[in-house]
């Protein structure tokens, strides 16, 4: 009977450690798939974010296209051949045919004219789409230097502040889908220049290192601040601004926007570059000597 017992015993323990093992197997096993649930979840709700991106920004860009709309609309009559003119300038071409009916009715309709200019402008920016630096060398053409100036460092900061909200609301997604690797290098020169970011702002801006619309998308996803962004960019652009309104008062001799750019105005934008990047340069070295 003991033995009996015994061997009752031991068949029950090991049945109880059977259970035991397979209640453990199907917990791993269904870790597992749980784990490769979300891998495989993961892309499409990444997927399904940048989709969600794309069509709040094609909202907001058709908004703002029938406000352009609008701007148009309070603009004085013109006649047919004129009509065709009104439209971005894509080349040198473009920018003197719009030059010729904006000038013509600067004076009469100069508010309607500003304000048509101004609205353009920082609509390109804001979407990052081609053809501003035409118009900066239009302002040239059409205003006083102080004026043209201010006017077009204004646009730039605007549109640029625009295009960095817009990136903020509904860009990251597509940020990380599309430019992780690009991204990721810029946050490390950004932390780096953490304790100066608007001179380093201001160096990119003047130097052709980064693509303007590539700042404006990435920063807020690097965390760069709103303020420190507006000032450098107002500032940054200045000087190339100035090269291109200075082009714009001989707009009928140029061919090509490349022509707007001297040997002498390159000289000119190096010189702003270094003297934006030499106070980093400057505090870097002397923060070294004290440590």
């Amino acid at each position: 009977m003991p033995s009996i017992q015994r061997n009752v015993a031991q068949s029950s323990q090991k049945t109880i450690q059977k259970r035991r093992e397979g209640r453990d197997t199907d917990g791993l096993v269904n870790k597992d798939n749980s784990d490769s649930s979300v891998s495989k979840e993961t892309p499409h709700v990444a997927g399904g974010s940048a989709r969600v991106s794309i069509l709040i920004l094609l909202a907001i860009f058709t908004c703002s296209a029938s406000f352009m709309y609008l701007v148009y609309r309070n603009f004085p009559e013109l006649s047919e051949d004129e009509m065709e003119k009104i439209k971005i300038p894509r080349d040198m071409e473009d920018a003197k045919a719009l030059g010729t009916v904006l000038s013509k009715y600067k004076d009469t309709y100069y508010t309607q004219v500003l304000v048509a200019y101004f609205a353009t402008y920082i609509f390109l920016q804001t979407f990052a789409i081609p053809g501003s630096i035409f118009l900066s060398i239009l302002s040239g053409y059409l205003y006083p230097f102080p004026l043209a100036l201010c006017l077009v460092c204004l646009c730039s900061g605007l549109g640029a502040s625009f295009c960095y909200l817009l990136s903020y609301l509904v860009g990251r997604p597509m940020v990380y889908k599309y430019l992780t690797e690009r991204a990721q290098k810029w946050s490390q020169q950004v932390e780096n220049n953490r304790d100066h970011l608007i001179n380093y702002i201001i160096f990119l801006r003047i130097t052709p290192f980064l693509p303007n619309w590539f700042i404006n998308i990435t920063s807020p996803v690097i965390n760069v601040p709103l303020g420190v962004f507006f000032i450098g960019t107002f500032l940054g652009v200045a000087p190339p601004s100035f090269v291109a309104i200075k082009a714009g008062t001989t707009l009928y001799q140029l061919t090509t926007a490349g022509e707007a750019v001297s040997w002498f105005s390159l000289a000119i934008l190096g010189v702003f570059a270094v003297v934006a990047i030499l106070p980093v340069c400057y505090q870097k070295k002397l923060k070294q000597k004290l440590e």
